[in-house]
C-alpha cells in the first residue's frame, strides 16, 4: 500500500492504536521503523513485521530475501534480533516442497541474524506471501530514530538502489543473469554489520536512522526530513546503483509503487536541472531488503569509514542535512 493511502487509513484509529502510552517509544504514531516496547531501564523491545509476494523465481532464495526484510527494521532502530514467527500464504494448487523451501530459507536467513524461528502461521492464498514477525531488543537509550537529522550532518547509504527495477526486469524477462546475480546478493545481506558499526559511533552520532524499503530512498528520506525538521540534499552522482538498474529503468522496468511513491512525496522534492527522469525513477523505486540510511555529524565520517571498513561493509556519503523540512535532490 502506498505511503498516503496508508497514512488515510490510519489517521482515523489514532486513538485505538496505543499513540501516547509512555512505555511505547516508538511505533505508529512516530511512523517508526518498528515498535518499541520499554520493558525497564535496560531493555526494551522492538517488534516488527513484513511479508509480500515472490520477488525472485528460486523459494529457497525468496524466503531468505522476505526474512532479511522484515529483519531490517530491527536493526534500523538499533535493535538485535532474539527470535521471528513466520508468515506464510500458499495455494493449494502448488506443491508443497515450495512452501518448504520458502520456509527454509527464511528460517537459515533468521539463523545468520543469530536469532531463532519459533513458529508462525499460514493461511490458503491466490499466490504465495511470506515474512516475519521480528522481535528483538533494544537499550532504551540507545534507539535510532528518524527525528534527529541536524542541520550539518551528512546522509550515508549502506546499499544500492535499483531492487525493485532490477525484479520487475526479471518477471518481464528482460534482466541479464549478473544483474540480478548483483540484486539478488544485496538483498540478501543482512544489515546487522551495518548497524554495527553505526553503534561504534556511540548512540550521540547517529542523530537520525532508517532503511530503505517500499516507499524507495526519497520516499524514506521524506519521513526522516519530516519528522526532524531538516531539509535532506542528497548528490545524484553519489548514490549508487545496482548493475543494470539504469538501463532497465530507461527501458519501462518500473514497478508499479514507483508511481505511488512519487505522488506521496509531490511538492516536497526539488530537483537540480541535471537530474533526469530516469534518476527520478529509479530515486522513487521500492526497494526490497534495502540498505540503511543515516545521518551522522559531518565529523563523524572519518570514524565512521573506519567503523564500516572494520566491519567489512561499504558506505555512501550521498548527501547532506541542512535547514528546512524537505527533499531536495542535486
Amino acid at each position: 500500500m502506498g505511503a498516503d493511502a496508508l497514512a488515510h487509513v490510519l489517521r482515523p484509529l489514532a486513538g485505538a492504536l496505543g499513540w501516547g502510552v509512555p512505555v511505547l517509544l516508538g511505533g505508529l504514531a512516530g511512523a517508526a521503523d518498528a515498535a518499541v516496547y520499554r520493558l525497564n531501564d535496560e531493555q526494551a523491545i522492538v517488534a516488527t513485521t513484513d511479508f509480500f509476494p515472490p520477488v525472485v523465481d528460486d523459494a529457497y532464495t525468496f524466503g531468505a530475501i522476505a526474512a532479511a526484510n522484515a529483519l531490517s527494521d530491527i536493526y534500523a532502530m538499533g535493535g538485535d534480533p532474539l527470535f521471528a514467527l513466520t508468515l506464510a500464504g500458499f495455494p493449494d494448487d502448488l506443491d508443497p516442497a515450495i512452501l518448504t523451501e520458502i520456509l527454509r530459507g527464511g528460517a537459515e536467513k533468521v539463523r545468520e541474524a543469530g536469532a531463532i524461528t519459533a513458529g508462525g502461521h499460514t493461511v490458503t492464498d491466490h499466490e504465495p506471501k511470506y515474512g516475519l514477525v521480528a522481535i528483538g531488543l533494544v537499550h532504551p537509550a540507545r534507539i535510532f530514530t528518524k527525528g534527529g537529522a541536524r542541520a550539518g550532518d551528512a546522509l550515508i547509504l549502506t546499499k544500492p538502489i535499483g531492487a525493485g527495477i532490477v525484479t520487475t526486469a526479471l518477471k518481464r524477462q528482460a534482466v541479464r543473469e549478473d544483474d540480478l546475480a548483483a540484486a539478488v546478493a544485496s538483498m540478501l545481506t543482512l544489515n546487522a554489520a551495518a548497524a554495527r558499526a553505526l553503534r561504534a559511533l556511540g548512540a550521540d552520532a547517529v542523530h537520525a536512522c532508517t532503511d530503505i524499503t517500499g516507499f524507495g530512498l526519497l520516499g524514506h528520506a521524506g519521513e526522516m526530513a519530516a519528522q526532524s525538521g531538516a531539509r535532506l540534499t542528497f548528490r545524484m552522482a553519489d548514490i549508487p546503483m545496482l548493475p543494470g538498474a539504469r538501463d532497465y529503468a530507461a527501458a519501462g522496468n518500473t514497478p508499479g509503487g514507483t508511481g505511488r511513491n512519487a505522488d506521496y512525496l509531490e511538492g516536497r522534492v526539488s530537483f537540480g536541472p541535471d537530474v533526469s527522469e530516469v534518476d527520478r525513477l529509479l530515486l522513487f523505486d521500492p526497494q526490497t531488503s534495502g540498505g540503511l540510511l543515516a545521518a551522522i555529524p559531518a565529523a563523524a565520517l572519518d570514524r565512521a569509514r573506519d567503523a564500516f571498513a572494520a566491519a567489512g561493509v561499504p558506505f555512501h556519503v550521498v548527501g547532506a542535512v541542512g535547514e528546512g523540512a524537505d527533499l531536495a535532490v542535486e
